[in-house]
């Protein structure tokens, strides 16, 4: 850090503003070479916040955050501002184990006024923020910044609908980088660059004195016409202006001689309604390689900052997300009524490797997943099998469709639900903690949960012929165990568990990738005596009520291990043996889920220590039941 000029200095917003316009274009440089080197050693989201390094510098500088309120959509690019609000001397923990967020979060710093993770939210939460100024006579200034990619998700259009009728003053930059984690896709992409392909935009530098001097009184009345004139011009009679906005751009979001007097003269605007600037960014901007890759290093690894190449895992074992694309492919290979679909995620949920091979048959919706269930269910209704491959996190977004759309009318959309369970350095705001629950709630629906890489590809095949009802399939992030793949044509019976071992008085109930843990576990209990009984149960819905029953009255203990909260598989063990007269009988019955706690980024390990799931909680729970404080004596079988 000493060998920077300017940064070495910088610790709060309140240094930059020590600093001459002149001397920011230098500590841009210095931020952005920092960023790198800081992302180089910890992994993490690069691209986003390259491209925004000197809108961050300029909007902190004439903004005076924390008392104005500055919003970040997502918070992929939000390192920058860490930097420059009192976490660089913490920037090397970003993404671990008590270290900062890879987003915005209020606990951490009052320079995140609203946390962020999810897409599509910035409009809205500073919405809600100037009007909560409107109402308690306050004047602080609101500015959201948000992506074209998430600027096309419903959510923004409605917080932008809302925002014109409501005439409250804020700012919303749109950062226009022509990529979101994937290739934007849709409309308002086709908008947007027509917006910026026309001539005019090339002329705005020579011109952007007269657009930022449209808000000063000063002007005369010909003046006016002529900026609005030239305004319309640039935008073509903008959707933003028929939304109630005010409508600055395209303009260069590199150039801090642009970026300044615009923000000042939005920052002291009297217009009475919201300002939307439009900014031209490119992501990736200043590192090379991050600008020639595909996704200009939206999410990456550690890296060797000299050469771009980013470490491997150092595993040869099959990742579950490459193994449920591949077998999928398989299987449309074989039948053309098989369809993918995503919600911009393809890379990270495998449609990629199916858009190869069928590129008229996968469909990314872009950031829309409620438009993705609906749409998947419109499919449904003709025949086609739809596989809608969605983050169990981001599914959480379209559970109204995939009540109503999809689970009422019993439509056979099958959801590949990818990241469930605990994902690591993201944290609490991308685990898969609730699709267990959300989804084993409704009627007819089939929910599977695979404990390998084997048994995802036997689920797979089994969700082809699933015709008359809806269907999900949950793993996890990461890689398998390296079992050997089956064929497509290997097939399990719906609703049916598989023995893993048997044994006496103990039986272990486990859904879902625990099921190692489980076995660890049982090599455990082994040393003291103990041979539990494990199943692996598959299926969440349908319960197998035949062997869950027929291990209940052979037994004296029953555990249930799942990666979801309370309220999921354990929850309808429960209530089958509550229902079938089994605790009257002396069962002793545990259930194992993620606490009731929001559970922080660190190690999946870890994460898991603090969920009480690894196999040491396992066998001290079965301990714990079998001991009394009158007798250390272990009770053999």
């Amino acid at each position: 850090m000493n060998n920077y000029k300017f940064l070495k200095n910088i610790n709060f917003p309140s240094d930059l503003k020590k600093l001459t316009e002149n001397d920011l274009k230098e500590l841009s440089d210095e931020l952005r070479k920092e960023m790198i080197n800081v992302v180089s050693e910890t992994g993490g989201h690069l691209g986003a916040g390259l491209g925004v390094v000197e809108l961050t510098v300029a909007l902190h500088y004439v903004f005076d955050t924390p008392n104005d309120k500055l919003i970040w959509d997502v918070g992929h690019q939000t390192y920058p501002h860490k930097i420059l609000t009192g976490r660089k001397n913490k920037i090397r923990t970003l993404r671990q184990g008590n270290g900062l967020s890879g987003f915005t979060k209020r606990s951490e710093s009052e320079y995140d006024p609203f946390g962020a993770a999810h897409s599509s939210t910035s409009i809205s939460s500073a919405l809600g923020i100037a009007e909560a100024n409107k109402l308690a006579n306050k004047s602080n200034n609101v500015v959201a910044v948000i992506g074209d990619g998430a600027i096309s998700a419903g959510m923004a259009y409605e917080a932008m609908n809302n925002a014109g009728a409501s005439k409250a003053k804020m700012i919303v930059i749109l950062n226009d980088n022509d990529m979101s984690i994937a290739k934007p896709v849709g409309a308002m992409r086709t908008y947007l660059a027509k917006l910026l392909s026309g001539k005019i935009y090339f002329s705005l530098r020579e011109t952007f004195r007269l657009i930022v001097s449209a808000f000063s009184k000063r002007f005369s009345a010909k003046a006016g016409k002529a900026e609005d004139f030239l305004r319309s011009a640039v935008t073509g009679g903008t959707l933003f202006n028929s939304l109630g906005f005010y409508y600055i751009g395209p303009i260069d979001g590199h150039d801090l001689d642009v970026l300044l007097p615009i923000l000042k003269n939005a920052r002291d605007s009297k217009y009475n309604g919201p300002i939307m600037i439009h900014v031209k960014t490119k992501k990736g901007k200043g590192y090379s390689y991050a600008e020639k890759a595909n996704d200009h290093y939206h999410g990456v690894s550690k890296f060797n900052v000299e050469t771009g190449e980013q470490v491997k895992s150092g595993t040869n074992l099959p990742a579950y997300t490459k193994v449920f694309a591949n077998t999928l492919v398989k299987h449309a290979q074989k039948d053309s009524k098989i369809v993918g679909i995503t919600a911009a995620m393809p890379g990270g949920t495998g449609m990629d490797i199916f858009a190869k091979e069928f590129p008229k048959r996968m469909f990314d919706v872009g950031i829309a997943e409620q438009h993705a269930v609906t749409f998947a269910a419109g499919l449904a209704t003709e025949g086609f099998k739809p596989y809608a491959a969605i983050y169990s996190t981001f599914l959480q977004r379209a559970y109204d469709q995939v009540v109503h759309d999809v689970a009422i009318q019993s439509l056979p959309v099958r959801f590949a639900i990818d990241r469930a369970g605990l994902v690591g350095a993201d944290g609490s705001t991308h685990a898969g903690s609730f699709d267990i629950t959300y989804l084993s709630t409704l009627p007819n629906f089939v929910v599977m949960a695979a404990s390998d890489e084997s048994e995802l590809v036997k689920m797979i095949n089994t969700s082809i012929d699933i015709n008359d009802r809806p269907s999900a399939i949950r793993y996890p992030r990461g890689t398998g165990i390296g079992l050997e793949l089956p064929s497509i044509e290997e097939k399990i019976e719906i609703g049916k568990g598989r023995i893993i071992q048997e044994g006496k008085k103990v039986c272990i109930l486990s859904l879902g990738t625990r099921l190692e843990e489980c076995k660890n576990a049982a090599e455990e209990l082994k040393n003291k005596g103990i041979i539990p009984t494990i199943i692996d149960v598959r299926f969440v819905k349908p319960l197998d009520e035949e062997l869950i029953l027929r291990c209940a009255r052979t037994h004296e203990i029953m555990i249930s291990v799942e990666e979801g909260s309370i309220g999921g598989f354990g929850s309808h063990v429960k209530n089958l043996l509550a229902e079938k007269g089994i605790f009257d009988k002396g069962l002793k019955f545990r259930s194992m889920t993620l606490p009731d706690i929001f559970i922080e980024q660190d190690s999946p390990k870890k994460m898991y220590d603090v969920a009480g799931l690894n196999s040491n909680h396992i066998s001290k729970k079965i301990l714990d039941i079998l001991f009394t404080e009158d007798s250390i004596k272990v009770v053999k079988n």
